[in-house]
């Protein structure tokens, strides 16, 4: 069997770290505003219309599942063997922003609409989806 060279070894030794690196970055948990273009008409035949660029919250957080304290399983009638514990990515602020809405006169209408300010990992609701 020939021997590598020490470049080739080099080589690889990189491609590995790279990759690795990359992998680690994308396990890494996270929660961000991402812009999204929205427009707003004023009814369906969009007599008066806009567009504005909002912010949502996007990304993933931790979440984790572990098997039940004793206490739990007793209080459960032992139905209850695993716990979870889960973070879902939400809007932690808001802020009102205006868009200049364009009708077909000519004339111009102001409509407010909400969009995220911060975001961050926080626990999941249903009520919020």
């Amino acid at each position: 069997v020939p021997m590598a060279s020490p470049q080739t070894l080099l080589l690889c030794l990189l491609v590995l770290a790279v990759t690795e690196g990359w992998a680690g970055a994308a396990s890494i948990p996270g929660c961000h505003l991402h812009p999204f273009n929205v427009t707003v008409r004023s009814d369906h035949q969009g007599t008066c219309q806009g567009s504005h660029v909002a912010q949502a919250c996007v990304g993933h957080c931790e979440s984790s599942a572990f098997p039940s304290r004793h206490s739990v399983l007793v209080a459960s009638g032992y139905r209850h063997n695993i716990t979870s514990v889960s973070q879902c990515c939400t809007i932690s602020g808001l802020k009102k922003v205006k868009v200049q809405l364009q009708c077909a006169g000519g004339q111009q209408e102001g409509f407010e609409i909400f969009t995220a300010r911060a975001c961050q990992c926080d626990m999941c609701r249903l009520s919020r989806y």
